[in-house]
């Protein structure tokens, strides 16, 4: 255990997002998403797990110590329901109320079609799978910058 850091992130995770930098993107996906193979494309090159969390619980924890990016309206992304782009599922409201609650202020999620969000997984710089079960618990977040002390 670390003082002051959120228990659920777990060593590996913990360097994954300390080793990223301004700009790079994080995928959140639920149990069905192919990670393992997505995850084998990235920067990063191995699948990280947080596998007894939600996604909202896991994002979370990330958000503890992740600062989202705020310089792109593509900062967080969800993937869009097959024949129903405009459905939110109770998993991406979860995940949207975290967002806000980190950002202190309503910040929606882009919406990415299914087959595009495969693709910019692949491209993205690590994949985390939790637990989730829910269908469309798929999510990419884009780190932002922390700024020097005032």
């Amino acid at each position: 255990m670390l003082k002051g850091i959120d228990p659920r992130l777990n060593a590996d995770v913990l360097h994954c997002l300390r080793s990223m930098g301004h700009g790079d993107a994080l995928v959140i996906a639920d149990t069905n998403f192919p990670s393992d193979s997505v995850a084998r494309h990235t920067v990063y090159g191995e699948l990280l797990r947080m596998e007894n969390l939600t996604c909202a619980e896991a994002l979370n924890a990330v958000l503890s110590v992740f600062p989202l990016d705020t310089f792109v309206d593509d900062f967080a992304g969800r993937m869009e329901v097959v024949d129903a782009p405009d459905d939110i599922p109770d998993v991406q409201a979860e995940v949207q109320t975290e967002i806000d609650a980190a950002e202190g202020r309503p910040r929606p999620m882009i919406s990415i079609e299914r087959f595009d969000f495969y693709d910019r997984a692949r491209e993205s710089y690590a994949v985390i799978q939790t637990g989730e079960r829910r269908f469309y618990g798929c999510f990419i977040i884009r780190k932002g910058v922390i700024g020097p002390d005032e």
